[in-house]
């Protein structure tokens, strides 16, 4: 295990008590462990028996009627009963704070994406990716630059004042891609995604200079992670005229990587109504959705996020966000993606 991780729910490192595991579907043969971060094996009730529930307790009776003969009946062709896998269909959000004081952490994070890349390829043959970066805060850019984006209105060096006014609606709401980060320490610039969209694909010409734009969300704003990542994987921002349109797909895993370097006190909701927002839009299996989080690793009984990562997700891993080098984590990160897709069933 890497210095500084987590890995394994531990009761004590949070006052909020922990929930009902959030089952897999019965299908899947899984169901969370949580003294691993993984998932261990169900044994599944024998094809000849009943199940009866009596005053909250199951009792198992064995049918004696005798079975017709094979002959007659026909044995029905049921497939491969191994689980499908992802097949390198991966679909990344990254929740990324711009709260003060962050750019340290941003620039070890697009230092790391091209191992991250490079490694998670090496394990799939068709590695087919969805990409997008969110930022906890609905506003765009700095507040006073897009109210008066003079020298004496502005102090934001390069501000791009030009793009104010050609702002849309996806650009100030909550949970949308972001394409065009503006403010202090931001890129400043478009960062040129095709087609449109709000996220990027395996399409796109230069997608390590892309996720670099992108990941540069700047200095200025809100760390309402929990409140974001909900917003982002809604039916309202991924179904049909969505400002994410397309993004998250069913026969695609699910990687949410968080990284902040201060707790999430402003976000409505809590982590249990988060982890069911998340998991309903993957049909309502948590195995399908791995969690990596870059943050304080000792998860203080008010760290709302480190409850989400931790205790709602079989698949999980959190990392220093005071390490050099974020690579030794992603490490981890990719063992917990090949874990998870060796199980993964599309819905």
């Amino acid at each position: 295990m890497l210095a500084g991780g987590c890995e394994g729910p531990d009761p004590t490192a949070s006052s909020f008590a922990i929930p009902p595991a959030i089952t897999a579907p019965a299908s899947t043969g899984e169901a969370p462990d949580p003294s691993t971060g993984t998932t261990s094996t169900t044994v599944p009730v024998p094809e000849d028996s009943s199940t009866s529930s009596t005053g909250g307790e199951a009792s198992t009776s064995t049918s004696t009627t005798a079975a017709a003969p094979l002959q007659d009946l026909g044995v029905p062709d049921l497939g491969d009963p191994h689980p499908v896998g992802c097949k390198g269909k991966i679909d990344f959000l990254f929740v990324i704070s711009r709260y003060a004081f962050m750019d340290v952490m941003q620039a070890r994070l697009i230092e790391a994406f091209p191992y991250f890349m490079e490694t998670i390829e090496s394990k799939f043959a068709d590695f087919d990716y969805h990409i997008m970066v969110i930022d906890p805060d609905e506003t765009w850019g700095h507040p006073l630059c897009n109210e008066d984006c003079s020298p004496e209105g502005c102090s934001v060096p390069d501000y791009p004042c030009e793009a104010v006014a050609e702002l849309t609606a996806c650009d100030t709401t909550l949970g949308a891609g972001t394409v065009f980060p503006a403010g202090k320490g931001a890129s400043n610039h478009d960062c040129g995604l095709l087609g449109g969209r709000r996220y990027f694909t395996r399409e796109q010409p230069d997608p390590v200079g892309t996720f670099a734009c992108m990941a540069q969300v700047g200095l200025n704003g809100d760390a309402e992670l929990g409140e974001a990542v909900t917003a982002a994987v809604s039916p309202a921002l991924n179904g049909p005229g969505g400002c994410n349109e397309g993004f998250i797909r069913d026969d695609a895993l699910l990687m949410i990587t968080f990284i902040s370097n201060t707790l999430d006190t402003d976000s409505e909701g809590k982590p249990k109504l988060w982890a069911e927002a998340i998991t309903n839009a993957k049909h309502g299996d948590p195995s399908s959705v791995v969690m990596f989080s870059i943050q304080e690793p000792e998860c203080d009984p008010w760290d709302t996020v480190c409850d989400l990562v931790k205790y709602y997700f079989p698949y999980w891993y959190i990392a220093d966000n005071d390490d050099e080098d974020y690579r030794p984590g992603f490490d981890v990160a990719t063992d917990r993606i090949s874990e998870a897709c060796s199980a993964f069933i599309p819905q």
